[in-house]
């Protein structure tokens, strides 16, 4: 049984479209007690990290999920629940539920601190480090934060099973101004290119997550869900 966390900041309709079109039984809940008989569970979310654990609190979610953590359970965060599953983020400057090390920045903040070359590009993307991606060409300047659209991966550090089965190159959905920075590199599992490499997917024990939108990215999201309810 997969539950759903809904803690008025999550994108829970295209969540439950997806698990309904995959024929999952789900549970979606405001109350943590109705979610504690599920096997695995997923953390999405959208607007303001800061709104977003002050609603955690408020539910009883906050503690909810650092027990199912330490439980080592399975956990799918989406973009905002992504996010917040790290110590601290710049949006609302708040500290978040630190179930992973590391923290959340605003694209402006991580592309200062990033060299470019004549051409506008981060500099480690010349040397091949991801192949570019799928905006090979498009300089920094010409980008707009929030980061809306589609984008391609490339995997990194044995991937996650979760991508079992999708191509290496598909699309997905992303929305998003601020970005994981993990203090563990080796957990990212797949970048994206958007002015630098921007952690898509992130995998460390029982937790998976991603930056773009599954629910909303066709095919190869609904695959990557089916993966997470059989896993």
């Amino acid at each position: 049984m997969v539950g759903i966390v809904d803690y008025n900041a999550g994108n829970i309709k295209s969540v439950e479209r997806a698990l309904g079109f995959l024929k999952a039984e789900y549970v979606l809940s405001k109350n943590p007690a109705d979610l504690e008989k599920c096997d695995r569970l997923i953390f999405p979310g959208v607007g303001e990290a800061k709104y977003a654990m002050e609603q955690l609190k408020l539910t009883g979610f906050d503690s909810f999920l650092r027990d199912w953590a330490k439980a080592s359970k399975p956990l799918m965060g989406i973009c905002l629940g992504s996010q917040i599953i790290f110590e601290h983020s710049e949006e609302g400057d708040v500290d978040c539920l630190g179930l992973l090390k590391g923290n959340i920045r605003h694209f402006e903040s991580v592309w200062k601190e990033i060299p470019v070359s004549e051409h506008g590009n981060d500099k480690s993307l010349e040397h091949g480090n991801d192949n570019t991606l799928s905006l090979s060409g498009l300089t920094r300047q010409s980008l707009k934060v929030p980061h809306i659209g589609w984008n391609n991966l490339e995997y990194a550090n044995g991937s996650s099973p979760l991508f079992n089965g999708v191509d290496a190159k598909s699309d997905f959905y992303f929305v998003h101004s601020y970005l994981i920075q993990p203090s563990d590199q080796s957990i990212v599992k797949a970048w994206a290119n958007y002015g630098c490499k921007v952690p898509a997917c992130v995998s460390q024990g029982s937790i998976t997550a991603f930056q773009f939108h599954p629910e909303k990215s066709g095919r190869a999201g609904l695959k990557i869900l089916e993966n997470f309810i059989k896993c």
